[in-house]
């Protein structure tokens, strides 16, 4: 009897646990995201930030900068804190989104 109690009470606990797995991608989600930012990457500066790297598209080409990454963070964010901690300096602004350049060099 003892066996099958254990038995149960594993397999309830790897249901549960299965439930818990998110099966999405690790993109952060948050506000619409501009299809114009061309946005790509599972957070910036780290995965599961808020802020995510912009690509090349005809709204961003004019920031693009081989030295640089292109990122741009949802509403909501500081840009000044951002900026402070990145180093970044903000290069435009699109549906409430900011887009800043952050150098690599």
């Amino acid at each position: 009897m003892t066996t099958l109690r254990t038995m149960t009470g594993l397999a309830v606990a790897s249901v549960t646990l299965v439930g818990c797995i998110d099966m999405e991608d690790d993109t952060p989600s948050g506000p619409d995201r501009p299809a114009e930012l061309a946005l790509f990457g599972t957070g910036y500066p780290n995965p599961g930030d808020p802020c995510l790297r912009a690509g090349e598209s005809a709204f961003t080409a004019t920031y693009l900068d081989d030295a640089a990454d292109l990122v741009a963070c949802p509403p909501g964010t500081d840009p000044g804190l951002f900026a402070y901690t990145t180093g970044g300096r903000e290069v435009a602004r699109l549906d409430g989104w900011i887009v800043f350049s952050i150098p690599r060099r």
